[in-house]
């Protein structure tokens, strides 16, 4: 399956979706901006009057020092789960911190919840631009998405490499393909594709009903790349 060839219907329907996770992923972003900008900071600026109080009140009243510890402690807790937080809501990862960066937490949060294999390979000699990563990560997303949602899948592995001139995204996974329902294109292969046309990406998806393997490659080529650096 490639970015450009889907019947009538299905990138109509890849739209509505892709605009309702837009406005999703809009909303997150506020919420995000919200828990690190305003709440955060706040909470940081409450510690810091909580230690000029300890300064002023040290003398005065015997134990503020060991109390004020133990609440500046509790903010720095709290202030940290927030940070967490609006890392795990903020949907552009990929631009803050990078593609590899971005994986690394995608695997992270798959193992802790995923009995099988999660492998994932980075060419760290493969530079992938900031609106091309934020495709990969995206068509990463729904292809593991995809993966775990399969019966009998003990094993996903994500690359990220150079070949043939083109930089390249694949997801390989041994999920159980189901026969009957081969010829239905499944909602996460639909958003593959809308993501892949929106930014030129060439995806394929080839499932094998033989061994069991499912493999989504999206790419893009490097010459591309090249000229548009120049």
């Amino acid at each position: 399956m490639k970015g450009k060839g889907v019947s009538p219907p299905q990138p109509a329907l890849a739209h509505m979706l892709f605009a309702a996770i837009s406005e999703h992923e809009a909303a997150l972003g506020r919420v995000s901006r919200l828990l690190h900008d305003d709440v955060s900071q706040v909470l940081s600026a409450v510690g810091l009057q909580l230690d000029a109080m300890r300064m002023d009140f040290r003398t005065s009243a015997p134990g503020i020092e060991e109390r004020a510890a133990e609440i500046q402690n509790m903010l720095e807790q709290v202030i940290k789960q927030l940070r967490d937080i609006s890392n795990e809501l903020n949907p552009s990862v990929v631009e803050r911190a990078g593609l590899q960066f971005a994986l690394d937490r995608l695997a992270g949060n798959v193992r802790a919840n995923f009995s099988g294999t999660f492998r994932l390979q980075y060419d760290q000699s493969t530079h992938v631009p900031t609106a091309i990563a934020k495709t990969f990560y995206k068509i990463a997303e729904c292809a593991v998405e995809n993966a775990l949602a399969r019966p009998g899948c003990t094993m996903i592995e994500i690359q990220v490499k150079r070949a043939r001139g083109e930089c390249v995204l694949e997801v390989h996974d041994n999920g159980q393909l189901d026969e009957k329902d081969s010829a239905a294109v499944p909602l996460g292969h639909m958003l593959m594709d809308y993501y892949a046309t929106q930014s030129e990406v060439t995806l394929k998806v080839k499932g094998s009903l033989e061994d069991g393997t499912t493999v989504v490659r999206a790419s893009y080529p490097l010459s591309i790349l090249s000229g548009s650096a120049s």
